[in-house]
């Protein structure tokens, strides 16, 4: 019996590899563009496809998980999930035939890798993340419908400045310090990160602002405001989030103004501004110098950057197998280095195939972005899909040390209420764009 289970977890092992190798190809196959009757065809064909593999690869990882723990609760857990992703498919289809199917196949696959690492690492922690998954998709679901019924929602872009800095002043005076950071604030029962939501209130805001007019005075409004929303930050050694919200701010500018001096300008003092930071704060030259060489301090300050090289060193292309590695040796492996444990034990194959379907949600929501007729929703779009195109940028560079270490969750995978509530809000804009684009 314990040869035949082998044989088995083995053979999922590398079925799972090649399921996923498959579900990436058609992932682009079906992101052209739709111009006839037959490529609206072939883009149904090559979802449906997705949708088989997506479930197929589901079932084969919790079944490899139960041959390894023997818990009755992880089918039962696996069933609610079955359950969760059957209703989203379908309800989005009753919600709105006009609904891009890719997105939410690829987001449905990247909250399943989630849940399968999480359950893997601590089942409690994957079930929590569950519940805030389905809780931030019942929230999300009516998103669309507010977009199309209340318009002038973009007109409260300074309201949106207000409530955004207001949450990141409360976390400054009042949060909770994680790793040298106020990340958080502690109400009891649950932490809340305000950072991770007011990601959308900031787009929301410079996209409001510069929709009405990109003349110098609201670009200088606009860069006061987030010059404050960056400064809290700063002030909370929250520099993570500041460099995504720089990075936003001068690429949204630049799209609206389309003038390439204030993108070569606003990276140039992005420069300087990461340099000051270098010097003033200790947590972050502490994280340049495991980037720069972390052999010498492996004790210590190096410590999680080598863990995690050695993780996606040991994985090799195909992986060790689920439970097969030493994920729990990297410190926050299930938030800042998910990928590293992704990578040990799935293989750098699976890993390569989750950067190109990430890579895949960015391209969906410039796509999107371009196709908008609307000004205020094409640089909404674009706002969006440079946030969450750079904080994937952040985490996985940081995994493998092609940058320092910034903090950053993996957008839909990391464990984090916070984060795993915004990033499903994104997506479900990124919807009602679509939705609200194709009825006008």
């Amino acid at each position: 019996r314990v040869i035949m289970t082998q044989v088995i977890i083995i053979s999922i092992k590398y079925a799972v590899i090649l399921l996923m190798t498959y579900y990436t190809y058609a992932s682009f196959r079906g992101i052209k563009n739709i111009k006839t009757e037959k490529d609206a065809i072939r883009e149904k064909k090559y979802c449906f496809k997705q949708s088989f593999v997506f479930f197929l690869i589901h079932g084969l990882m919790y079944t490899s998980i139960y041959l390894h723990t023997y818990q009755d609760k992880i089918i039962i857990f696996y069933g609610v999930q079955l359950l969760y992703f059957i209703l989203l498919i379908q309800i989005s289809k009753l919600y709105c035939e006009n609904h891009n199917r890719q997105l939410l196949n690829v987001m449905s696959m990247m909250l399943m890798i989630g849940f399968v690492m999480l359950t893997r690492l601590s089942i409690d922690k994957a079930i929590r993340q569950f519940v805030f998954c389905v809780f931030s998709t019942i929230l999300a679901s009516g998103i669309a419908f507010v977009m199309r019924k209340a318009k002038k929602y973009r007109d409260f872009y300074y309201l949106y400045a207000i409530i955004g800095i207001g949450a990141l002043c409360a976390v400054y005076a009042i949060g909770k310090v994680t790793y040298g950071a106020k990340l958080s604030i502690n109400l009891g029962f649950i932490s809340i990160q305000p950072s991770e939501f007011v990601k959308i209130s900031y787009v929301m805001f410079i996209c409001g602002l510069l929709y009405k007019a990109q003349n110098w005075k609201n670009i200088i409004l606009s860069a006061i405001f987030a010059g404050i929303h960056i400064m809290v930050l700063v002030l909370s050694s929250d520099l993570g989030t500041a460099l995504i919200f720089s990075i936003v701010y001068i690429f949204l500018i630049y799209m609206a103004t389309g003038k390439s001096y204030f993108l070569l300008g606003g990276l140039s003092i992005g420069c300087i501004a990461a340099y000051m930071g270098y010097k003033l704060f200790y947590h972050v030259q502490v994280r340049v110098a495991a980037w720069l060489d972390p052999w010498p301090i492996i004790d210590n300050k190096g410590y999680q950057i080598t863990q995690s090289l050695f993780a996606i060193g040991t994985g090799g292309l195909f992986g060790m197998g689920l439970f097969e590695g030493m994920p729990n040796a990297i410190p926050v492996v299930d938030q800042d280095f998910i990928f590293s444990a992704i990578s040990e034990e799935l293989g750098a194959i699976f890993g390569v195939c989750i950067i190109l379907l990430s890579f895949n949600v960015f391209l969906i929501f410039i796509k999107t972005a371009i196709a908008c007729k609307d000004d205020y929703y094409r640089l909404l779009c674009a706002g969006l899909a440079v946030t969450y195109g750079f904080q994937l940028f952040l985490t996985v560079g940081g995994a493998i040390k092609l940058i320092p270490s910034t903090g950053v969750t993996y957008p839909l995978i990391s464990y984090g209420g916070s984060s795993l509530m915004s990033t499903i809000f994104m997506f479900f804009i990124v919807q009602g764009v679509r939705i609200n684009e194709n009825k006008q």
